[in-house]
This record gives structure tokens, C-alpha cells and sequence, in this order.
């Protein structure tokens, strides 16, 4: 492996891995975030691509953000509260605008701890499937600190105010288990059959037309603060353009002849 994000293509499905276990997996860098804009436009560009699994190397899903950077006041830590503002804009924030726009389903592979920056990485993919072994916190307060990367855009969708609420104020960390119980995740499965269930599950949405995926996930996300109308709008505008897909006209042969 190289650099912070590893990606392995195997067919229609890709496996980013984030390869910083020294660090925990942590958020950190320049490289870090190029990497994964570079991920996000390099899948939307290639339509053999149906679907993306995010993992972390080793034991930990992703520590969030670097702490002994923060104890040492290196890189963005040392600048000045105005600077630092526009390099949170410039730096971390742009993880989320990245995956925001990844036009195929994103499945996270939580196979450990997921703290902080970490907990909001996972929150920010569309389906999680998680280890036994995989914990989840919003620890930022325990540091003195708020989510500074979306995280509180993105808990309450997958959990529900009054949870997210009660995540983000205490600082607590959840076990996988409860997270399944509070919706944040679909599956738990041993940790030994993480990677082989997230690959099934990535099966079961890579065999079906892959304009009709990429349309299907921009309307569900944009639905998420969208109205009604808007909504509605905007299925009427995508689904003449999956009527003419090809693969859309094989599908319903097949059906007539079935």
C-alpha cells in the first residue's frame, strides 16, 4: 500500500482503505483529503464503477482527528482563529463536499473504532455495515472541541436528534450492538467476515444498471432537504433519461420473456 487511501478494484465494486494505522487511521493531512477527491472523481468518471466500500487498515475504523497535532499545535492547530476557520473550510470540509457529490453507493466497512471525524466519515457513507468489534463516538466535546466536519449534519440523519443529541453532548461511545439498535448501522457481523459481507451486500447493488444507481442516489440524497415538489421534480426530469437507457430496455425484454 501507498499513501493514505488505498484502492483496489475488483470489477464493478472498489475498496478504499484508509492506510494510516500508526496513526489510528487518523483525519490528518493535505494528502489525506486530496486523496479522497481524487477517489470521488475518479469512480464518477469511470461508469463501471456501481459501488464503493470504505474500510479502515487494522484495528481502528478511523481515530478522527490527529490529537497529538492538536496537543502540539502543529499544522492548522497553530494558526490564528481567523486562519484556522478558512483551513477548516479548505481542509477537513472538504471530505464531505467530496463524498456529497460520489454518485455511486458507498458502504462503510466499520471494522473497529470509529472516534470523532471518524464517527461523521462513517456517518457520511450510505449504508454501514459493522464489526463486532466496531465502537463509534462524537468525542469532540470531551476535548473541548465541536464537530467541525459536519458531524452534526450528518448524526441526527442517521440516528435521530434526541440520540445524535445524546452522542454529541456526552462524548460516549456506543458499541456496535446499540448502534444496530439506534439504526446507525444495517449489519453486525464477526469481524473475520466483515470485508465478505460488505462485498455482498455490494453484489446485491452492483448488478443492477449503473445509470439508474447513480440517478436513484442523487435523488435520495438531494431528497434529504429537498421539498416534495422539488423532489418530485426532479424524478421527472431523471426517469425519462432511464427509460432510454439500453439497459433499461434488456431488463424489461427479459421480463416479457420470464
Amino acid at each position: 500500500m501507498s499513501g493514505p487511501l488505498d484502492i483496489a478494484t475488483n470489477g464493478p465494486t472498489q475498496v478504499w482503505t484508509i492506510d494510516l494505522p500508526q496513526l489510528g487511521n487518523a483525519i490528518t493531512g493535505k494528502d489525506f483529503i486530496a486523496a479522497f477527491e481524487a477517489a470521488v472523481d475518479n469512480a464518477n468518471a469511470d461508469t463501471g464503477i456501481r459501488a464503493v466500500i470504505l474500510t479502515g487498515n487494522g484495528k481502528i475504523f478511523s481515530a478522527g482527528g490527529n490529537v497529538k497535532e492538536m496537543a502540539d499545535r502543529e499544522g492548522i492547530f497553530g494558526l490564528d482563529a481567523l486562519a484556522q476557520r478558512h483551513a477548516y473550510i479548505d481542509g477537513i470540509q472538504r471530505i464531505p463536499r467530496a463524498l456529497a457529490r460520489l454518485e455511486v453507493p458507498l458502504i462503510a466497512a466499520v471494522n473497529g473504532a470509529a472516534i470523532g471525524a471518524g464517527c461523521d466519515l462513517a456517518m457520511m457513507c450510505d449504508i454501514r455495515v459493522a464489526s463486532e468489534r466496531a465502537s463509534f463516538a462524537e468525542s469532540f466535546v470531551q476535548l473541548g472541541l465541536i464537530p467541525g466536519d459536519g458531524g452534526t449534519w450528518f448524526l441526527p440523519r442517521a440516528v435521530g436528534y434526541e440520540r445524535a443529541a445524546e452522542m454529541t453532548f456526552t462524548g460516549d461511545r456506543i458499541d456496535a450492538p446499540t448502534a444496530l439498535q439506534w439504526g446507525m448501522v444495517s449489519q453486525v457481523v464477526p469481524h473475520e467476515e466483515l470485508l465478505a459481507h460488505a462485498h455482498a451486500l455490494a453484489e446485491r447493488i452492483v448488478k443492477n444498471p449503473p445509470h439508474a444507481l447513480r440517478m436513484a442516489k442523487r435523488l435520495l440524497r438531494e431528497s434529504q432537504t429537498a421539498s416534495l415538489d422539488t423532489t418530485l421534480g426532479m424524478a421527472a426530469a431523471m426517469q425519462p433519461l432511464a427509460h432510454r437507457d439500453p439497459e433499461h430496455e434488456q431488463r424489461i425484454s427479459k421480463w416479457k420473456t420470464s
